[in-house]
């Protein structure tokens, strides 16, 4: 349960994304509820001394398929099509509902001790998912994502037929922690048709979409070639950006597609190290942030990162963004920090997360910089990015419930976890072999 808690002395990152304090900050009711120089007269029911330590925003990992952790390092060494037609798919496809929920509990318990405390997630058995995440009082925008290579049935695939159920079930919000947004997969795995009725289907259920988008060179070409225009051509002809939509990769964007996002008010989620490891390219951000596109970070699945330590993505955002700019000066550590946070909140519909400010939800990471790697130092929010580590973390809260802390991992039981996740995916292995 949420518990009050008053941070002594730390440093924080403010709501302007720059270093302030040693305040005093503390936590009442899931939300903010005091910064000042000076000790509140309130009573807290717990004082955690800020002493070499820093409070960020939680981190917002932006794109996954968390329950892929029974994947994790199965599919190496392959280009984007023969990782999804020949070890990813056939893996999926033996995948039982239990196996999602506990692949679903490990890769949150990842997340928690790595500052991510929201994630937006693509993945099937919505079910599962939602289970999953409402146990372990993470945040999660969740869609099971359309995929067609001929059917139109839209109201008769199995996808729609587990939003409806789900749309109906109230309680399976959470408070407000689950928020259901429809997916497509992407434009390669889909019809025109059935994109159009998931679009109008998200429209009349106030849902946001997923989707993936000019992730290869080959996928963005061969779009041309069946369409007569690109896949964000392709999208907002058939009203995937007339909600709000969070976008995947987005590597292969030409400026008229920036044009479009920037227009549609389309976030990119950047998945650098998923991207490079695949060899399927590096995003234009910088061209992107100048036609003002919101571009938030992203992990992808463990199957192509091995990892969901967004601490990872954030510096390699910084230095990928700058040698492929040719400028030093492009992407600050505020802005990167920002991405990783407060534009994640954003492209997820949570308006009051991802910043520490008053009244704001107290989805917060705690960083330990008594560390030799740590000092000494001239710029904390440079070193914040560049010299931080993802075990550096200490604690992470969201709305001001303690998930993990010191080691501790408050609402998942690991262990368990861990084997259950082990016992399929070993098996699964040997029977594809």
């Amino acid at each position: 349960m949420a518990e009050s808690i008053l941070f002594e002395k730390i440093m924080i990152v403010n709501e302007d994304f720059n270093c302030e304090g040693p305040v005093y900050l503390g936590v009442d009711g899931g939300k903010i509820d005091c910064i000042s120089e000076t000790a509140p007269e309130k009573i807290y029911d717990r004082r955690i001394d800020g002493k070499n330590k820093v409070l960020l925003p939680a981190l917002v990992n932006t794109h996954t398929h968390l329950p892929m952790t029974l994947l994790r390092g199965y599919a190496e060494n392959y280009s984007l099509s023969d990782w999804l037609n020949k070890k990813v798919f056939p893996f999926e496809a033996k995948l039982t509902e239990n196996d999602i929920y506990y692949g679903m509990l490990l890769a949150q318990a990842e997340m928690f001790r790595f500052g991510t405390v929201s994630t937006t997630e693509m993945y099937f058995r919505l079910g599962q998912l939602c289970r999953a995440t409402a146990e372990s009082g993470a945040k999660i925008n969740v869609c099971n994502p359309i995929l067609c290579f001929g059917s139109t049935d839209f109201e008769n695939f199995s996808e729609t037929k587990e939003y409806l159920e789900l749309l109906q079930d109230k309680s399976v919000t959470a408070d407000g922690r689950i928020i259901i947004d429809m997916g497509i997969h992407g434009e390669y795995t889909s019809n025109p048709v059935a994109v159009e009725k998931a679009a109008d289907f998200a429209k009349e259920h106030g849902m946001r979409i997923q989707l993936h988008l000019s992730e290869t060179k080959a996928e963005h070409e061969e779009c041309k070639q069946r369409h007569g225009i690109t896949p964000a051509a392709y999208f907002e002809k058939h009203g995937a950006f007339d909600v709000p939509c969070t976008a995947a990769h987005c590597v292969w964007l030409d400026d008229e597609d920036m044009e479009i996002l920037a227009r549609k008010g389309v976030t990119v989620a950047n998945n650098p190290i998923s991207n490079l490891k695949l060899a399927s390219g590096i995003a234009n951000v910088k061209k992107m942030m100048e036609k003002g596109i919101n571009v938030a970070l992203g992990t992808d699945g463990v199957a192509s990162n091995n990892n969901l330590n967004l601490f990872e993505e954030l510096k390699l955002f910084a230095v990928l963004n700058k040698a492929a700019s040719g400028d030093p000066a492009f992407v600050t550590p505020a802005q990167v920090l920002k991405a990783a946070t407060l534009n994640g909140a954003r492209s997820q519909g949570r308006d009051n997360c991802g910043v520490i400010k008053l009244g704001a939800a107290a989805d917060l990471t705690v960083i330990d910089t008594d560390k030799p790697y740590m000092h000494p130092c001239h710029d904390l929010m440079a070193n914040l990015v560049y010299s931080a580590q993802g075990t550096d973390v200490v604690m992470t809260v969201c709305d001001g419930r303690v998930l993990y802390e010191n080691g501790e991992y408050k609402t998942v039981d690991v262990e368990r976890a861990v084997y259950e996740v082990e016992k399929s995916a070993y098996k699964y292995a040997n029977e594809l072999k």
